[in-house]
């Protein structure tokens, strides 16, 4: 009996290992792959982090240069022993992108200006403490508003009445932080004459990132539709959805491009130049409008079980290399106008193609034929002329 309940128990033990050694590898892989998958993700963001800090680096050591310099030249020219906003103004004015540093350097100062003189104010006619601070930080924040100050030169008013307020041994002292900031906006506007934050055609790199990304969606697309996997189709479909972020990066890098060439002693030649690139920004927002509509029409398609021609995915393959093509003629600094006679042969052979019965189908070929009137204007060649260059179907 004994050695019968032994073999009874270990028998159920066996059954119970049994039953739970999937459970244990099921997690045991559950495990692994989310480690897997961690460590891609930690690998990504990395990589990610370490190309924003190469594309800032540029930034970051003009900002502790000018700052470094505009204190010691408080301490030498002004006689001040610790010129704190002098550093602070001139990182507040170097610290964000070229075409917005003439701005921010008068939000600043007019901020410092209206913090300082109300503060000083409030400390003359009833000496520090809680209510008297409380009162100079509405009032100046008030004042600020009132003139239509934005956020930054309101956020200034009240930080300068505060230090004012508590950091002030004795009346008119904070006249001498508005010195301070002065001369550091002073020095910080004279390093963004001379040594601009970026090169001045930094925007043919962002353009040539936006059709890369749309090449590569349209690929992901074509693939999707092609295996006929929804899955793939809704990923490609949320890619082309982020690639407005690039376009966004492309109108910064515009606008950053435009001042330096407006306004650099050195980047002046560029103008020109700059301009034709900044002409890029209207097709290629139209560009990826279109990806859009195509790629939403694409997961309909796989959704609803509808077919799409095997001819609509070769013009697709198509449109995407020569994408790659434009891609890489802007990055190398030219205008991809060789592009435009293999787009003329595309639309013409799209408009030779049959018409598909689903309205997936067909939408997803017009998408296309906008793609290529899109990138004939990128090439060079104008809207009415482009628009004429792709014929209608059936002709």
């Amino acid at each position: 009996m004994a050695d019968s309940r032994v073999r009874s128990e270990d028998g159920g033990g066996v059954e119970v290992a049994k039953r739970r050694n999937p459970q244990m590898r099921s997690r045991a892989m559950r495990a692994l792959s989310l480690g897997e998958t961690s460590i891609l993700i930690s690998r990504r963001t990395l990589r990610s982090g370490i190309g924003r800090w190469r594309n800032r680096i540029w930034m970051i050591v003009q900002c502790a240069v000018t700052a470094g310099v505009a204190w010691w030249l408080a301490i030498v020219l002004l006689g001040h022993q610790q010129p704190v906003f002098a550093a602070i103004a001139a990182v507040l004015t170097l610290g964000t992108s070229y075409g917005k540093r003439y701005s921010r350097a008068l939000e600043v100062g007019v901020g410092v200006f209206i913090g300082v003189a109300i503060g000083d104010l409030f400390f003359s006619l009833f000496g520090a403490g809680v209510p008297q601070m409380i009162a100079a930080v509405v009032i100046s924040m008030s004042v600020a508003t009132i003139l239509g100050a934005r956020t930054l030169m309101i956020m200034q008013s009240a930080v300068q009445a505060i230090f004012v307020m508590t950091l002030a041994t004795a009346p008119n002292q904070g006249f001498s932080r508005w010195l301070d900031a002065l001369l550091g906006l002073s020095l910080a506007m004279l390093v963004a004459l001379l040594a601009p934050t970026g090169p001045a055609l930094k925007p043919r790199f962002a353009a040539a990132n936006v059709l890369r990304e749309v090449a590569d969606c349209l690929r992901d697309t074509s693939a999707a539709l092609d295996a006929d996997d929804p899955d793939a189709a809704d990923r490609a479909l949320q890619r082309a959805r982020n690639s407005q972020r690039l376009l966004s990066t492309l109108s910064d890098s515009i606008d950053e491009a435009l001042a330096v060439a407006r306004y650099s002693l050195f980047r002046s030649r560029h103008k020109d130049r700059v301009g034709q690139l900044a002409d890029l920004y209207d097709p290629l927002d139209r560009l990826v409008r279109n990806l859009r509509v195509l790629a939403r029409r694409s997961a309909v398609a796989l959704w609803r079980g509808e077919s799409v021609p095997m001819a609509y995915l070769e013009i697709m393959r198509q449109t995407g290399q020569i994408l790659e093509f434009c891609a890489n003629e802007l990055f190398e600094g030219r205008v991809p106008s060789e592009a435009q006679a293999r787009l003329i042969r595309l639309g013409r052979s799209s408009s030779r193609v049959q018409m598909a019965d689903d309205l997936s189908a067909v939408v997803i070929l017009a998408q296309l034929r906008s793609m290529m009137t899109d990138l004939l204007q990128l090439s060079g060649m104008p809207y009415p002329q482009a628009r004429e260059a792709i014929p209608e179907v059936g002709r």
